[in-house]
């Protein structure tokens, strides 16, 4: 997708009601549920979609039926291989790459036994990006 055509896409999932101080055009914007859609792009065309946690329920990120930030993360891994292959990142044991479907699931420390550490317990970002983006393994 053309540059252009990514700024304008990422606009309209701004809430003109509520517009985040945090918002940078061209590069990501806040919704009123802390939700984060940031785009990158290199050459003009569009390289990778990432998606922040939100911190209320009221933005939901799907992919078929998981619910990539409201489930623990061991429960989306879970899920998601049933779909497909999801691999630990070799570099980074609390994160995990879906090779097939160019995913990549982030969170900054594994706490999967402990809800209260939602930081380690849910992801933090997923990543949706282009073959061979960030050198990631898989993506």
């Amino acid at each position: 997708m053309p540059r252009h055509e990514a700024d304008t896409a990422l606009l309209s999932l701004r809430d003109p009601t509520a517009i985040s101080d945090s918002d940078r055009p061209g590069q990501h914007v806040f919704r009123p549920s802390g939700l984060m859609i940031g785009i990158s792009c290199v050459r003009d065309q569009l390289e990778a979609v990432e998606l922040g946690r939100p911190s209320s329920a009221v933005d939901t990120v799907r992919f078929a039926d998981v619910d990539v930030f409201g489930l623990p993360a061991i429960e989306v891994v879970r899920r998601m291989r049933e779909r497909t292959t999801i691999l630990a990142d070799p570099e980074d044991p609390a994160s995990f790459v879906a090779p097939d479907l160019l995913l990549s699931f982030w969170r900054p420390f594994a706490a999967d036994d402990d809800p209260k550490e939602e930081q380690g317990h849910y992801f933090s970002s997923v990543l949706l990006a282009r073959p061979g983006c960030h050198d990631s393994p898989g993506l």
